[in-house]
């Protein structure tokens, strides 16, 4: 059975369809459990939803917003360590392309299954395809896609 499990978050989604389904597996299991949220860099553009953060277009300033977003998502992500009975060392913010940094860190801790949220894909992000269908079709292990209720 699985002895690692990957919780890919995002912060603007509904968790609570798939925490119920990740504290289930975990339980189960008795595997070790993970949560990744990745930030991803943004340059000269707004990055809004819960971070509701403006950019500039200085490098420096734009560091120094990197930071921001990833105490930002750590703050945001607090209760659901708490409801995961999990540790802050289980959590990990890295910087980068979502789906390479959840695809990097599942291989170089042995996860043996990621669980990610799945939305409708429509109109342009059907055509650059999404997170989920990337982990997908990348990973060396496992993935539960959990569809968001309509």
């Amino acid at each position: 059975m699985y002895k690692h499990i990957l919780f890919a978050t995002e912060l603007n989604e509904s968790k609570n369809y798939i925490e119920d389904k990740v504290t289930q597996l975990q339980q189960f299991t008795q595997a070790k459990l993970s949560v990744i949220h990745v930030v991803e860099p943004i340059a000269n553009a707004y990055y809004g939803g819960l971070y509701g953060v403006m950019l500039g277009s200085d490098p420096i300033e734009n560091i120094n917003t990197t930071r921001i977003l990833e105490k930002r998502a750590h703050e945001i992500l607090q209760p659901l360590l708490k409801r995961l009975h999990i540790t802050e060392q289980d959590l990990h913010i890295p910087t980068g392309q979502t789906s390479s940094e959840i695809l990097a860190f599942a291989e170089q801790e042995n996860v043996d299954l990621i669980i990610t949220g799945s939305h409708g894909v429509h109109g342009l992000q059907l055509l650059l395809g999404s997170t989920c269908n990337a982990v997908l079709h990348g990973a060396k292990c496992d993935v539960l896609a959990v569809r968001a209720p309509e």
